[in-house]
């Protein structure tokens, strides 16, 4: 009902946000890697939205790519994952990476979601594997790999799951976990600007 939003950015919280259209303010729950690409406060910004209604609520959910809401409603399509698990599903990585692993038949690497444990993460794969296309699966699934052991070395050494994850995405590929750490360190070194 709802697809694209096009607005003012005015507010950012925990796994929401608010876009002003018309002097109508729409607040939009999204996962974290949205909310760590948004522009600044009072920038103009697109969304594709997914209006999910029940009879108790009805809440707009909403993705910077067009490609993270299509992979977003698929996921929610899938018996036992709701809007909540499908959010922390496009939180471990990027899309075609997640693409990939589902291709990939890698459970193990679902269930870094939260909420996601084995038999959930092979519920995803049988009903999705069919319906993802992704030529560079194989590729993807390594970087997945890459980005998991990095992230789990830098939470070990106390930065905070959500700094660390901002850092791997600004530093984008590396071929190895040694690479992608070295550029996560420095990035995370650098000075903040709010």
């Amino acid at each position: 009902m709802i697809y694209t939003l096009h607005g003012e950015l005015v507010e950012c919280g925990e796994n929401l946000l608010v876009v002003r259209i018309g002097g109508i303010g729409f607040k939009v729950t999204t996962n974290n890697r949205t909310l760590t690409k948004l522009p600044s406060l009072g920038s103009e910004i697109d969304l594709y939205t997914f209006l999910y209604v029940r009879e108790e609520r009805i809440e707009l959910f909403g993705f910077l790519e067009e490609e993270a809401l299509r992979l977003f409603e698929l996921l929610n399509a899938v018996a036992g994952v709701g809007p909540r698990t499908s959010l922390s599903v496009l939180d471990v990585d990027s899309v075609p990476n997640i693409m990939a692993a589902i291709i990939e038949k890698r459970s193990d690497l679902l269930t870094h979601a939260s909420g996601i444990g084995r038999k959930t993460a092979e519920r995803i794969i049988l009903d999705l594997e069919s319906k993802i296309k992704n030529s560079r699966s194989k590729t993807a699934v390594q970087a997945i790999n890459i980005n998991q052991e990095a992230e789990d070395v830098l939470t070990g050494l106390g930065y905070s799951r959500h700094e660390v994850r901002q850092a791997l995405e600004q530093v984008g590929e590396a071929k190895t976990v040694e690479d992608k750490l070295k550029l996560a360190l420095k990035e995370l070194g650098r000075p903040r600007h709010a």
